[in-house]
């Protein structure tokens, strides 16, 4: 409802001003030519009613809900009767020479009310009636009475058609944002599962295969079940999973960092969150971090989803890097506090990937970056850069604009 609404409001608020406009343009034709008529009592009795009706509905033309079909047709019911009785008040020679009807332009007003609510085939049938009513007035087909009803005419169904055009354009827009809004949610699920759940099976298989014996079996039933999720989540068809808990992504890739420390990253009372402290956690003997000297604060949510990207590129360096003795490649954080955004960049001395190599694990559902990093970056207004050259190691650089924090903030 609200999408349509927002189509339709100006052009009922548009009708609303149109109705009270003419309407005064009616009662002014009447003044200045009420000697011309045969009965001005008559004709005045009637504008007399058009300007009590008009201004007692003008809070029914404001809204589609307001103006329903019953008071249309009562309100065309109304045009009509006055563009009968115009040939029983007004003389036959300004009718002749092509005088205006009672109503006069107010008229299309009625007509273009059916056209607004719904569409161009009613606003046809409306005019058609109008149509009708003038030719009668009128005593015949004369030239402007049939010039008058096919511009109201063509007026009221190009006005239809464009509002169902528009309606039609509102509901796409709207199946566009609710499956956009579906994505992210997906993302952000398959994002929890990767960092959580998938690490612990690849974790349990690892594990398992090297102690061997029953634990061996375990591990080749978790290496299964490893398999079957990254197809669900690479397929779309994500499974309805509590979420985790707060900052459990940040945790599993910190203990995959090997580090021993504890975090202190607080939540300070202005709902900040030091982006240091998170960070310096990931430090260890195969894991350099470098930082300011000053505190780097940023909301507590993007500060832990900046963290949670950094482990997730932390556990990439770990699995899939080695250094140039084969040992695992050493890796390195760099924090930096700019004056509109804040980056972090990982950087280590592996091999690098090989092209077409992180197509290839989209593809095969391991969405470590397209999901854990890239995705949390995306949706915090941010972006995440990657640079590898085969042989020189991998650099990746994470930006949070601070700007869209605080405006995120604010809107909260």
């Amino acid at each position: 409802m609200a999408a349509r609404m927002s189509v339709e409001q100006p052009l009922w608020s548009a009708l609303t001003a149109y109705r009270v406009l003419t309407m005064g343009y009616a009662l002014a034709l009447y003044v200045h030519a009420y000697d011309a008529y045969v009965h001005p009592l008559g004709a005045g009795a009637y504008l007399a009613v058009l300007a009590v009706w008009t201004l007692a509905t003008v809070r029914r033309v404001s809204s589609a809900e307001r103006c329903t079909l019953p008071f249309l047709a009562v309100d065309l019911a109304v045009a009509v009767t006055g563009i009968l009785l115009t040939p029983l008040v007004d003389t036959a020679e300004r009718i002749d020479a092509g005088g205006p009807t009672l109503p006069t332009i107010w008229t299309a007003g009625a007509v273009l009310g059916f056209a607004v609510k719904k569409g161009w085939r009613w606003a046809a049938g409306a005019s058609a009636l109008v149509g009708v009513a003038n030719v009668i007035a009128a005593g015949g087909f004369a030239q402007d009475t049939v010039h008058n009803v096919l511009l109201v005419c063509i007026a009221s169904i190009a006005i239809g058609y464009v509002v169902e055009v528009a309606r039609a354009s509102e509901r796409t827009l709207a199946r566009a944002l609710r499956i956009e809004a579906a994505t992210r949610e997906r993302e952000r699920l398959a994002r929890d599962i990767h960092d959580s759940v998938l690490q612990v099976l690849a974790m349990v298989q690892r594990r398992g295969a090297a102690i061997g014996g029953e634990a061996a079996e375990l591990g080749r039933l978790a290496g299964e079940q490893e398999a079957a999720l990254r197809t669900l989540v690479s397929s779309g068809v994500v499974p309805e999973v509590p979420a985790p808990r707060a900052g459990t992504a940040v945790e599993a890739a910190g203990a995959l960092a090997e580090t021993d420390g504890t975090r202190s990253g607080e939540t300070s009372s202005d709902g900040t969150c030091d982006v240091r402290a998170l960070l310096s956690a990931y430090a260890g003997t195969r894991v350099s971090f470098a930082e300011p000297g000053a505190p780097v604060p940023l909301p507590a949510t993007a500060a832990r989803e900046l963290a949670a990207a950094v482990g997730a590129a932390l556990d990439n360096v770990r699995r899939h890097a080695r250094g140039p003795a084969g040992e695992e490649a050493q890796a390195w954080i760099l924090l930096e506090d700019e004056p509109d955004a804040v980056v972090v960049t990982v950087r280590d001395d592996g091999p690098g990937i090989p092209p077409g190599r992180l197509e290839d694990a989209e593809a095969e559902g391991r969405m470590g970056v397209a999901l854990s990093i890239r995705g949390r970056l995306r949706d915090l207004g941010g972006s995440a850069e990657l640079v590898s050259v085969p042989g020189q190691g991998t650099e990746v650089e994470l930006r949070v604009p601070k700007d869209d924090q605080r405006d995120d903030r604010r809107g909260r």
